[in-house]
């Protein structure tokens, strides 16, 4: 499994695109790989033929450990020598296995979903099985020859210990046995109330995909690790509504795509993040690190899946720029041609609520990032003016959380009042396109 981008540290094969057997040339791509809400493909790094898949559809993987194995062509003579001469004396191999075998356990326990899944299926104690995987971690193809051949290691019968050859006594088998017929009562006890509730009425049972545990997994992580902090701002956008009106029709004729509200909302936090760097930030543990360029993350949503591309230094762009970058990114999300680069080094999040009719919403932070901001839906609202007169101004309401571990109260609200001021300037004298 190969590094697939800065802090990860285990992937999920989510597709095998060869079959043992296969010819593959170095470079080609030979599995489907998710991190981080994002498929990528691996390529094979040598040319040659596959010859076992070691890691199974659905298993989640470490950097490093082996997802399948092939016959590299090229192999010289010269290698074939060496590996035979290293294995000529019979008791040196020995000593080189057992020792191997002693070592080699370090992963027996590690146990991936689809191998716990198995499992539970087949009634399998996984404690008795011997792992093929490296570090004598169990692979599904480990569970599947165990069902190919029936023998089946069931739940609550005794492993033989084949240092000793001992068979546990009767009464201690009993005990076991009264032991784990306990738990699974306590289980089934546990667990009534919930499958009464899955099984009562209609109900459809879709499975979770490796997307959507991506997105779950970071979710969960953010908000159980980042104390969330929430502030609001009402912005009034009237004079950048009737501006970008009157352009909107010129723009999209010589540009060929829709000038939407977004690149005027990132331009103006664009310019806050420059006048506030400390927003700019992320927690990393025992530090927090300022990031000098401004990438700005977007969320994208398709039917099922939510993907943040990235844009990079945003803060070079001009408005023009950056609705090119969101109509192209926004374009690879929804066709499926996103990658993995492209999802990779956001400093700050824009989410676009407003698309949706919304407009209050709580975002949780983009972590390791320390805030978001969501821009929710331009409405029409009678506002009091400074004389006192009521009129219908376009409002709305941008809503930040914030990581209380890095940022405070203050600053954020200086930011928020600074990209307020920045929309409410924005007129036909004041916008630059290009």
């Amino acid at each position: 499994m190969p590094q697939l981008g800065e802090s990860v540290t285990e992937g999920t094969i989510t597709k095998w695109l060869v079959s043992p057997g296969d010819q593959v040339n170095k470079y080609d791509p030979i599995a489907e790989v998710m991190t981080d809400k994002v498929n990528a493909e691996v390529p094979s790094s040598y040319a040659g033929t596959i010859a076992e898949l070691v890691a199974g559809e659905d298993e989640t993987i470490s950097v490093g450990e082996v997802i399948c194995t092939m016959n590299v062509e090229g192999e010289t003579e010269e290698d074939t020598t060496s590996t035979s001469a290293s294995s000529s004396d019979p008791s040196q191999e020995k000593a080189e296995k057992e020792e191997k075998a002693d070592a080699d356990t370090s992963a027996k326990k590690r146990y991936s979903p689809a191998v716990l899944r198995m499992a539970q299926e087949h009634s399998i104690d996984l404690e008795q099985v011997e792992g093929s995987g490296r570090g004598g971690r169990i692979t599904r193809k480990d569970l599947q020859s165990l069902l190919d051949s029936g023998n089946l290691p069931k739940q609550g019968t005794a492993p033989h210990d084949t240092a000793g050859g001992r068979q546990p006594a009767p009464e201690e088998m009993a005990t076991n046995e009264t032991a784990r017929q306990a738990e699974r009562e306590r289980d089934v006890q546990s667990y009534a109330p919930q499958q009464q509730a899955v099984t009562n009425g209609r109900v459809e049972e879709i499975p979770v995909s490796g997307v959507r545990k991506a997105i779950a997994q970071n979710m969960v992580k953010s908000k159980h690790e980042a104390p969330h902090a929430w502030m609001m701002v009402e912005v009034d956008v009237t004079d950048l509504v009737k501006y970008r009106n009157k352009v909107k029709q010129s723009f999209a004729d010589q540009e060929g795509m829709k000038l939407t509200f977004l690149p005027f909302f990132v331009k103006a936090v664009v310019d806050g993040l420059k006048k506030y760097p400390q927003i700019n930030s992320s927690w990393q543990g025992d530090k927090i690190i300022r990031h000098k360029d401004v990438h700005i993350s977007l969320a994208v949503a398709t039917e099922e899946s939510l993907f943040v591309p990235v844009i990079k230094h945003a803060d070079e762009q001009t408005i023009k720029g950056l609705a090119r970058q969101i109509d192209d990114l926004a374009g690879r999300v929804r066709t499926g041609s996103i990658t993995q680069a492209d999802m990779q080094g956001g400093t700050f999040t824009v989410n676009n609520t407003g698309s949706f009719g919304s407009v209050m919403s709580q975002p949780i932070i983009n972590h390791p990032q320390a805030a978001i901001l969501s821009v929710e839906s331009i409405v029409k609202k009678p506002v009091i003016l400074d004389n006192d007169a009521i009129a219908v101004r376009h409002m709305v309401n941008l809503c930040m959380s914030l990581d209380h571990r890095v940022l405070d109260g203050l600053i954020c609200g200086k930011f928020m009042a600074d990209v307020k001021n920045t929309l409410e300037n924005m007129n036909e004298d004041t916008i630059r396109l290009y």
